[in-house]
């Protein structure tokens, strides 16, 4: 290596964890300097490319391990999402090596071995790992490249794991037991279905397992060791979710969340094994209850509350109820992991700051950060935050977007991009967006909507896009366009739009059900038909999807919502981005909508990764998507 490589490098390791090991109170004032150094570099905004700004590090997933000595995380420092830990002197070192990165890591009780699951080009079969976490040393565990396993819950002695797979047909996620010294496993749960490990009592004599029928919808089990016999513990009609459940102390009772109340939202709640009665411990709540997570003595709580789109922490002895310090950061707090001390891990992000892992004490009321992600040489204080408003939609409703201007918007018409959020029951959500900041910075504007059907609202707002309503979701997204031109800030001529999956679907429906009002498009791994998109997807997936988009028995109605369909109507720019081994989402939808644009003459700029699923994940392909799209977007909408 040269020595001018080695040093870079060098740098900017240095650069995560400068002041690891420094306590101190939460201070957020990033790219604070006690010194003007304008004389020295300019008053000027320097602005740098968009590879640069996609540069910009992260770290999320953390873990702590029991004792709360070891902390472990995941960053893609090396282009992709590899482990990490924390050495004693606070130094990052990486565990995985995987070509293609890391899906996910369960840590064993004593930290000393983890289960990773990595998968291949994006294909998302995740296979199972045994890694030495001070080591690195890996073991194979299993190798079927057409098999996907996950749900992993070790053991108490850590000798054994739990996981599931649909290794029998490649349908139905069924569940399994392996001594992880041989990798000899047996099947504990025999049934059809998408099944999945949730928890194990401290006794180690039962599990919890869950069958997910669609995202709004699942069902809880208790699993009996010794017996090998299940429990059903939610029989019930209509569309219910628990979710987050974890067994108490004692083993009597599961804490979970669940939807099943006047307000529709998932609140955090308790139930009786003996009885099965829930019992509601926030029945004021006004927000969706989500990231949940406990003590390995379960007897600590916490949870967040997502407050139209933001994150508040909260925590609480588990049996007393008794709430107890948590921090209070204005932004997006992460699940945490905690430990048998005081101490607990999350990730922590806004819109002006990257995700960073910090601990906090709830004794000491401290919190201290323990990575410091790199900001690729980009001043952090020209970083600017949205601004959460409400726009009415064809039929009265408020829709809640975020809206983001350039820090030196003048109040005169600028061009903007509506993005998308895929799901379609996922919800935008004011995380760091590095090419947010970039377009910025370049004069844009952009609006991002939570159209109806998107989660964090409650479960009636969820499901007003379902099946026959589909397109009542893109009316809501036409109307946030046509809220920014009655508002002055914006003009048809100068207005995209892009999203990613579902949201890729919904850039598609717009410039399909609106011909010629959007000026430009990028349509990211978006499905184009919902008949093809549901014969060819995973088999595991057909069924949850159906019950969202409509069953294919259903073809009819299905092709009248499929952009495909309607090509010979799209006259707007795009842009067509896709992964060659998307197993959500085939990567001939992007093809028949090349095929169909080509074919009429018109302008559409494909670029399918040939080592990507479902997403753009390596680093390489990221510098290469984004450099592409802004400079779509700028000769399409800057005049």
């Amino acid at each position: 290596m040269k020595r001018s490589i080695f040093l870079l490098a060098v740098t900017i390791l240095l650069s995560i964890v400068v002041g690891c090991n420094i306590e101190k109170e939460v201070d957020f004032a990033a790219g604070e300097t006690s010194t003007d150094l304008s004389a020295w570099f300019g008053k000027d905004t320097y602005i740098p490319d968009i590879e640069t700004f996609m540069k910009i590090g992260w770290t999320s997933g953390p873990g702590i391990s029991d004792d709360g000595q070891q902390v472990f995380f995941q960053t893609g420092f090396s282009g992709v999402s590899q482990l990490y830990r924390l050495t004693k002197e606070g130094w990052p070192s990486q565990i995985t090596f995987f070509p293609d990165g890391i899906d996910w890591y369960v840590l064993s009780h004593s930290s000393d071995m983890a289960i990773v699951g990595a998968s291949v080009g994006g294909s998302e079969q995740s296979q199972l790992n045994l890694v030495d976490t001070r080591s690195g040393r890996t073991r194979q565990l299993t190798d079927t490249p057409k098999i996907q396993y996950g749900s992993v819950i070790w053991d108490l002695e850590d000798k054994t794991i739990f996981f599931r797979s649909n290794m029998d047909n490649l349908r139905d996620f069924k569940l399994y037991r392996m001594d992880v010294a041989s990798g000899e496993y047996e099947k504990l749960v025999d049934a059809e279905g998408y099944h999945g490990w949730g928890d194990l009592s401290l006794d180690g004599k039962k599990l919890l397992y869950y069958r997910f029928d669609s995202n709004v919808n699942d069902e809880l089990f208790l699993f009996e060791l010794e017996s090998g016999e299940s429990t059903h513990l939610t029989p019930h009609e209509g569309d219910i979710l628990y979710d987050n459940f974890f067994f108490s102390a004692d083993g009597n009772a599961i804490y979970l969340t669940c939807d099943d109340n006047d307000m529709g939202f998932n609140l955090r709640a308790k139930m009786d094994l003996a009885t099965k009665e829930i019992t509601y411990l926030d029945a004021d709540a006004q927000w969706n209850v989500e990231g949940v997570s406990y003590s390995p003595d379960r007897d600590i709580m916490a949870w967040i509350l997502n407050e139209d789109g933001y994150g508040r922490m909260k925590l609480a002895e588990i049996e007393s109820g008794l709430e107890l310090p948590a921090p209070d950061f204005d932004g997006i707090m992460g699940s945490a992991t905690l430990s048998k001390t005081s101490r607990m891990l999350f990730s922590f992000s806004s819109p002006q700051q990257t995700a960073d892992i910090w601990s906090w004490n709830w004794q000491t009321k401290k919190a201290k950060k323990l990575t410091n992600s790199v900001y690729a040489g980009i001043d952090p204080t020209i970083f600017t935050a949205p601004k959460l408003i409400k726009y009415k939609s064809f039929d009265g409703m408020e829709i809640p977007a975020f809206i983001y201007l350039p820090a030196d918007y003048d109040g005169s018409p600028i061009p903007f991009i509506l993005d998308i959020h895929g799901g379609p029951e996922g919800q935008f959500r004011p995380y760091f967006n590095r090419h947010f900041q970039y377009l910025m910075l370049n004069g844009f504007g952009l609006l991002a909507p939570n159209v109806r059907g998107s989660d964090g609202y409650g479960k009636e707002y969820l499901a007003l896009d379902n099946y026959r309503n589909r397109l009542k979701s893109v009316k809501d997204m036409k109307a946030g366009a046509d809220w920014l031109i009655e508002q002055g800030y914006s003009q048809q001529g100068m207005i995209g739009v892009k999203g990613g999956s579902y949201g890729g679907y919904m850039t598609m429906a717009a410039v399909t059900e609106y011909p010629g009002f959007f000026s430009a498009a990028c349509n990211n791994v978006g499905i184009v038909n919902f008949v093809s998109f549901l014969e060819n997807t995973s088999a595991y997936r057909r069924h949850l999807r159906e019950s969202e988009y409509g069953p294919l028995t259903d073809k009819p109605f299905l092709k009248s919502i499929s952009p495909v369909h309607k090509a010979n109507l799209i006259t707007t720019p795009l842009m067509i981005v896709h992964g060659e081994n998307d197993p959500r989402v085939p990567v001939d939808e992007a093809r028949q909508i090349i095929r169909a644009i080509e074919r009429r003459g018109g302008i559409v700029e494909p670029l399918i990764f040939p080592d990507e699923g479902h997403g753009i994940g390596k680093l390489a392909n990221r510098l290469t998507f984004y450099r592409q799209m802004a400079d779509f977007f700028k000769r399409h909408l800057q005049k």
